[in-house]
């Protein structure tokens, strides 16, 4: 049995995390959604292929997902800290100044600094 503090996380990281980040995509979904994530999948949807469609959502979900802990963390709703190889703790919501979804989804972020497989930077263009 988990503790009182432990089901308190999960029950935010559900809400937070996983929970926003499928409404996030459900509304990429509607027809008069106009975003770039939304008509990238409109015209992988096109297609008519799965294996098309599927390439091109799932390295967006997943950064839906991430950007999402990132602004559960920044938003000070996941008090979270993270202790780095050399034994040294951050406290990853006062320590990251409400920047951490911008550090992981921005042009020169953490995707294309440290990532080995696909996304499509929608922000390339306002360098």
């Amino acid at each position: 049995m988990s503790s009182p503090q432990i089901e308190e996380f999960s029950k935010k990281l559900i809400e937070y995390v996983r929970d926003s980040a499928i409404r996030n995509c459900d509304t990429r979904l509607h027809p008069d959604a106009r975003d770039p994530v939304a008509k990238r999948w409109r015209e992988a949807i096109s297609k008519g292929s799965p294996e098309t469609l599927a390439r091109v959502m799932i390295p967006d979900i997943v950064d839906s997902t991430l950007a999402q802990l990132c602004r559960a963390i920044d938003q000070e709703l996941l008090q979270l800290s993270f202790t780095a190889s050399d034994g040294k703790s951050t406290n990853l919501p006062a320590d990251g100044g409400g920047e951490l979804c911008g550090w992981y989804m921005g042009s020169d972020g953490w995707r294309a600094k440290y990532s080995k497989e696909r996304f499509v930077d929608d922000f390339s263009d306002l360098k």
